[in-house]
């Protein structure tokens, strides 16, 4: 069975979205995993990392994607569009190597649809809630997979709720700084009283160390501040500040990892320490 794992951060601008396609890619080209990436993050930036834009675009026009799922929260079971087998994009990611991961694309729809999912459908014995609509959607193909990614919105909505639902655990992906930090202490507070709420463990994997630059002090200073959160664990891989990040987020057609994520002490070296260093603790606090 997979283990589901979420990507979450209420600060922006963090590479939350990067950190999560970069280990996806990493996992299912360099370590032969099953891997599905769900993009829950209505700016679709995943999506459209893993895919090309105009093949979005003809997606969202169909309403392949996860918005189509959380429309159909509002209408009874006989009136629902959403399918989830056309829905998965099979065999994504702008590497041609990457041959097992898969993609329940975003749409900047879930936006819109963000504030009305209270009013759902709620079935005829009232048992449905606005948090269990992905886990309803999904539970047919997880067993297909090793690692199921999630991509959650930065905020704390029922959508990111959704995410949540359905994890075994979390990361928590930052900028060392004061501004990107600020928000962690309250986030591993509320999924842990989301988790006591459902009755259902969702671990707090790690804090993963983005954007890092070994000459700021300010980073360096967060860093062993974050060292002593008792809360959760830092992963020990420091993903660098690299010019040629936002390029390697551009979908370009590549042959290989290392070509689209950089050669020497860039990327693609950092994600495959990262990569074992994941498996490692999923490994250690789930038997993978």
């Amino acid at each position: 069975m997979a283990k589901i794992i979420a990507t979450i951060n209420l600060k922006g601008g963090v590479a939350k979205t990067t950190t999560t396609v970069g280990l996806a890619e990493t996992l299912a080209c360099e370590f032969d995993k099953r891997v599905l990436v769900i993009d829950l993050d209505p700016q679709t930036n995943a999506t459209t990392m893993l895919i090309q834009e105009e093949k979005w675009r003809e997606l969202n026009n169909k309403e392949l994607t996860t918005a189509r799922l959380f429309k159909d929260s509002k209408l009874a079971m006989n009136e629902r569009k959403f399918d989830l087998r056309n829905t998965i994009q099979y065999g994504v990611s702008s590497i041609d190597k990457v041959k097992k991961l898969d993609l329940l694309p975003s749409s900047l729809e879930l936006i819109e649809i963000q504030d009305n999912l209270t009013s759902i459908y709620r079935g005829r014995f009232n048992a449905i809630t606005p948090v269990d609509i992905l886990k309803r959607a999904i539970n047919e193909v997880v067993d297909n997979y090793d690692y199921i990614l999630i991509d959650c919105p930065p905020n704390l909505g029922t959508i990111t709720l959704n995410g949540l639902r359905i994890s075994d655990g979390y990361i928590i992906p930052t900028i060392p700084d004061v501004l990107s930090t600020y928000g962690i202490p309250q986030v591993v507070k509320w999924i842990s009283e989301f988790s006591s709420e459902i009755d259902k463990e969702i671990k707090p994997i790690g804090i993963v160390i983005t954007k890092y630059s070994s000459n700021s002090s300010v980073h360096k200073t967060t860093i062993k501040e974050l060292e002593l959160e008792r809360d959760v664990k830092l992963f020990k891989t420091k993903f660098i500040q690299c010019n040629d990040l936002a390029k390697a987020a551009e979908y370009t057609e590549v042959n290989t990892l290392a070509k689209k994520w950089g050669y020497g002490e860039k990327h693609y070296d950092l994600f495959i320490e990262f990569a074992k260093e994941f498996m490692g603790v999923c490994n250690d606090e789930f038997g993978v």
